[in-house]
């Protein structure tokens, strides 16, 4: 039974975090840590719903330290908070709000952290401790767990330390984020990175474009910026001067290589893009503007099964079936092709929703566009796509006759919907269910 280290620091003066413009030591974080472990409520589970990236951490690793298990879920709605009951009947809710309407029983992060004192040895944690379960959503909607040990988390995160060039010996970068902590994207490369590689997180999450801007300034250089195609999209539609930037993170969906030229250009750093899932955590990176294939950690294997791929070695320690179209170039290189959830059949011909996307939101003038696939299908009538798309100086008909010049007609939505926002949550992604919500509502003539 193995122990690894909490921190990739070594000294108690180094700086683990930046939060509200102060530099946080590793011996005030362990203090802070430490206060809060003896503060929290008997249940084993907690609902970790900090805003601020430095509590959330604080919170994270108090409830490791004293033996509970952080639940993460995708979201927070009532019916995934009864679901999170059901699951843990112990668990409780660790916020940062003046108000919360999480319906659990409640503990308040403390207003006064508490001053350094006590050891400042970087604990050791045994590689079978269980820190968090993370939730994905079933074909019934009901949350479907899967447990992340230390051991498999710490190998994933120093996997992408090396692969980045960020390992405990390089020189100390600021990690800003814009993905919420309690995404697994969030929680490797925004949390346990500079955690366990041995640079400084923010505290802040940023949402929009001048607040992108704000946080980057804040800290001090080199800066990681971590963040998705819909954020880095609005930050260069906003037209801000661009802040100096080490290097540029993106998950959660592949950017397209325009995008990643534009990016690229705007802070005149390297992008790499992350890939994996909730159930692996990352597995693989690519630089978009220089090669289409994504090439995976050491250790991580992929294999063929008919359609079906597996990814299997290093921290993935059970096999997982990866829910995307994937082929397979080289022994530690593949190509992605888009989700198999999303493959698109309409009388006999094969298209993909992430390839729709892509040529919707190519063309100019597009601010935001997505394709609905919708559920219900019948043999006895042909499946009709819709679209949604975000373009203030576009008509509908002019969208697509772009959209034929490049779609087969079958593919063409029926209806193609103008509307002034697209409702992505807090990590950029789409729900179905609220594309379809929204398709409803401007049928229906409701706002």
């Amino acid at each position: 039974m193995s122990r690894l280290p909490l921190l990739g620091h070594t000294d108690p003066d180094q700086i683990v975090a930046w939060h509200l413009g102060r530099a946080i030591t590793v011996a005030r974080f362990l203090s802070e840590v430490d206060d809060l472990a003896s503060q929290l409520p008997p249940g084993q589970h907690l609902l970790n719903m900090c805003a601020d990236r430095y509590r959330f951490t604080v919170g994270l690793v108090a409830a490791l330290m004293s033996g509970k298990v952080s639940l993460l879920p995708s979201t927070h709605t009532p019916e995934t908070i009864r679901q999170m009951q059901a699951f843990a009947p112990d668990v409780f809710c660790l916020h940062d709000a003046l108000n919360c309407n999480i319906a659990l029983p409640q503990f308040r992060y403390p207003e006064v952290p508490a001053a350094p004192g006590g050891d400042h040895a970087v604990p050791m944690i045994d590689s079978e401790q269980l820190v968090a379960v993370v939730f994905t959503s079933g074909s019934t909607g009901t949350p479907v767990p899967h447990q992340k040990y230390w051991g498999s988390l710490v190998q994933s995160v120093l996997a992408e330390a090396e692969r980045l060039g960020l390992t405990a010996t390089a020189r100390a970068h600021s990690v800003v984020g814009t993905v919420p902590p309690q995404h697994m994207y969030g929680f490797e490369s925004t949390v346990l990175l500079p955690l366990l590689s041995g640079h400084a997180l923010s505290g802040a999450q940023p949402f929009y474009p001048a607040d992108i801007v704000a946080a980057l300034d804040e800290v001090p250089v080199p800066r990681i910026l971590v963040s998705t195609p819909v954020h880095l999209r609005m930050l260069l539609d906003a037209e801000l001067k661009a802040p100096e930037v080490a290097l540029i993170l993106s998950a959660t969906a592949p950017l397209s290589l325009p995008l990643a030229h534009a990016v690229e250009a705007y802070f005149d750093a390297q992008l790499q893009e992350i890939y994996g899932c909730t159930e692996t955590g990352m597995i693989a990176t690519r630089r978009s503007t220089q090669t289409p294939a994504w090439r995976l950690f050491a250790g991580v294997k992929l294999s063929r099964d008919g359609e079906v791929v597996t990814a299997s070695g290093a921290h993935v320690s059970q096999p997982i079936v990866l829910n995307d179209v994937i082929e397979l170039t080289q022994d530690d290189e593949f190509l992605l092709h888009g989700r198999t959830a999303e493959m698109i059949n309409i009388a006999g011909k094969r298209s993909s929703l992430a390839y729709l996307n892509h040529v919707l939101n190519t063309i100019d003038g597009v601010i935001d566009g997505a394709f609905y696939m919708p559920n219900e299908t019948s043999p006895d009538h042909v499946m009709r796509l819709a679209a949604c798309v975000v373009a203030p100086a576009l008509s509908a008909q002019h969208i697509l006759k772009a959209l034929r010049a490049h779609l087969d007609p079958v593919f063409l939505p029926r209806p193609l919907l103008l509307v002034a926002a697209l409702p992505r949550n807090s990590t950029g992604k789409l729900p179905h269910d609220a594309l379809k919500n929204l398709i409803q509502a401007q049928l229906e003539g409701r706002p």
